[in-house]
């Protein structure tokens, strides 16, 4: 073990056995004002957020209802140039050139993660940027190595490191406030939230190096070595040092990919482990108040994930799923709900099988809802609204494909059925759901694979949308790409379904582009406004060619593999200030 990890994590005395350690009054108030100011800055930064996604939604929202019966919508076609140039070059802008989403691997064979945004790029530095600056400044540099230098760098290292974990634990949260607010993912809010576990391991091997070096000068080796037998301070500074580098070590996306269910319960227990640590370490000082903010979050946030849990699931006869195996390595599930879900398109659950996973929890889309009546029902002829909901009972579906771990597991049990398979099941949710696109003249729909069970629930509300003349929506275009035609048995009851809608034909259009058939004759298109075709698309002339047609303002979703999501960003990009049309990706990762 490395000598400076076997230090504490002290931030407002050291080790007893020196005066020295104990910071001057001008320090302490110093801290904690800097504390404040990383603190005020988030809040402004979500301040502003917040005011642009209201003005953002209020104009969609008058944009919709003026366009309620307007049919060419030609006002909202023209784009902002200005704006156009701030989406093209910074909102959705990549890193670089072109990826994104598009995983990076090491060696050809373990994905390492994903690059920010050029817009996530900038907000992190500048939290990066923040956090230096802010321990930096005020430290006497001149007196390098000084005891007195080094009391400042620990108590100033400490104290940010702790003040951090108050966002680290707000963003890292399923139920974070701020996803709803902001109509910001839960994909980027946990990339933010690991680089902000990033940032204060740092700070906390700053801050136990700073004691060492210290320490060691006033007193030894030995000197440490008494205080890690003795010392409460010092053993709980030890602990929780350690276990921010454990952290940070296990969470690697290599590791986090292969072994998920393993890091995500040692990531629970090693953070448990971390705050009641800082808790003793603490005792007694002001920065003790941080910790506590950041462990009534966390409490708070896995409270109101057991109550869903429990009110989605408990009673009238439990939530049961429905498993089906598919062909091309795919799963359905038909889940009938306990209690009603209000779905709404774009939503996610978390979805428990403890027959298959026991308590682990996986996240799917919710490709498909339907209330029906309940036949078991004893309240007989329902006489107000409140008997009419308890008649009703909601089902959601779900498409999950064949992968490691528990999707495998599922996908063998129910293969093994050899047919429809039904179990107990947990769901928590609903989650996300954060764009509508009922706003939109044109609406370009983009998915690769599986990625239509985000999809499906967008067609279906913008097609009877239209029918019954309450969105602006007056051209839908999907086109799904897929590796064989045996995948089209995924979705076949719901589209289906969609087909038959009244005015489908007046307004949806769909184009599937299978990548690997069998044979040419696979290849049919069943109608002008269904059709068929071999091979990958050519995004960007399809994005063109729905420019040309565009009605109103034009809205482009996305969900499937990295490589089409980055096809389509750049095609939206090429466009900015050209036409007015939005780019919305849909992604989880973890």
């Amino acid at each position: 073990m490395s000598t400076p990890t076997s230090t504490p994590m002290s931030t407002g005395t050291s080790s007893a056995s020196s005066s020295a350690d104990t910071p001057v009054s001008t320090s302490s108030v110093d801290n904690v004002l800097f504390a404040t100011y990383v603190l005020v800055s988030l809040a402004s930064v979500t301040g502003a957020f917040c005011t642009y996604q209201l003005i953002s939604s209020a104009a969609r929202y008058i944009r919709r209802l003026t366009c309620l019966n307007n049919d060419s919508q030609m006002y909202f076609r023209m784009p902002s140039i200005w704006f156009g140039r701030v989406k093209k070059h910074l909102i959705y802008a990549p890193l670089f050139r072109s990826r994104h989403m598009q995983e990076l691997q090491l060696l050809g064979r373990w994905g390492i993660g994903v690059l920010p945004t050029r817009f996530q790029t900038i907000f992190l530095t500048l939290v990066i940027g923040m956090n230096v600056a802010l321990c930096s400044t005020g430290i006497e540099w001149s007196q390098a190595g000084t005891p007195n230098m080094l009391d400042h760098l620990r108590n100033r290292s400490g104290t940010l490191a702790v003040v951090n974990l108050i966002p680290l634990v707000i963003m890292g949260g399923r139920n974070n406030p701020l996803i709803q607010c902001l109509k910001i993912s839960f994909d980027t809010f946990n990339l933010v939230h690991r680089w902000f576990g990033r940032i204060i391991v740092i700070e906390a091997v700053v801050h136990t190096i700073s004691f060492t070096v210290k320490a060691v000068k006033l007193a030894g080796w030995k000197g440490i070595q008494a205080e890690l037998q003795s010392s409460k301070l010092i053993i709980s500074g030890f602990v929780g040092t350690v276990g921010f580098i454990f952290i940070i070590l296990h969470s690697s996306a290599i590791l986090r990919h292969a072994f998920y269910e393993t890091f995500l319960h040692m990531h629970i227990l090693v953070v448990v482990l971390v705050f009641a640590a800082l808790y003793i370490h603490l005792e007694g000082l002001q920065q003790l108040i941080y910790v506590q903010i950041a462990i009534t979050a966390w409490a708070i946030e896995r409270g109101i994930r057991l109550a869903l849990m429990i009110y989605r699931n408990a009673g009238r006869g439990g939530t049961l799923a429905t498993i089906e195996p598919l062909a091309g390595d795919a799963i359905r599930v038909t889940i009938k709900m306990a209690r009603p879900w209000n779905y709404q398109p774009g939503q996610y659950m978390f979805l428990t099988l403890p027959s298959i996973g026991l308590w682990t929890s996986h996240p799917f889309s919710v490709a498909w809802s339907d209330t029906e009546e309940r036949l078991d029902s004893e309240k007989g002829l329902a006489m107000n609204r409140q008997d009419i909901l308890a008649l009703q009972q909601t089902t959601i579906s779900a498409v999950i494909r064949r992968r490691d771990g528990f999707t495998n597991a599922l996908y063998k049990k129910a293969e093994k059925a050899r047919g429809r398979l039904t179990m107990t099941a947990l769901v928590e949710g609903p989650y996300g759901g954060l764009h509508s696109l009922r706003s939109y003249g044109s609406v370009l729909i983009f998915a690769g694979g599986v990625g239509i069970t985000h999809q499906v629930g967008y067609i279906r509300d913008l097609v009877v949308g239209f029918a019954n003349g309450t969105v602006a929506t007056r051209r839908i275009t999907l086109v799904w790409i897929i590796q064989s035609p045996e995948h089209l048995e995924w979705i076949r009851p719901w589209m289906t379904a969609i087909l038959a809608l009244d005015k489908r034909r007046d307004v949806l259009r769909i184009q599937l582009f299978v990548t690997r058939p069998r044979a040419i004759k696979e290849i049919h298109s069943p109608s002008a406004t269904v059709q068929m075709f071999p091979g990958r698309p050519n995004v960007d002339t399809l994005v063109g060619l729905e420019c040309e047609a565009q009605v109103g303002a034009m809205g482009v979703s996305v969900c499937g593999t990295g490589a089409l999501a980055d096809d389509v960003r750049m095609a939206v990009r090429k466009r900015q200030g050209v036409a007015n049309i939005d780019f919305v990706e849909e992604s989880y990762s973890w």
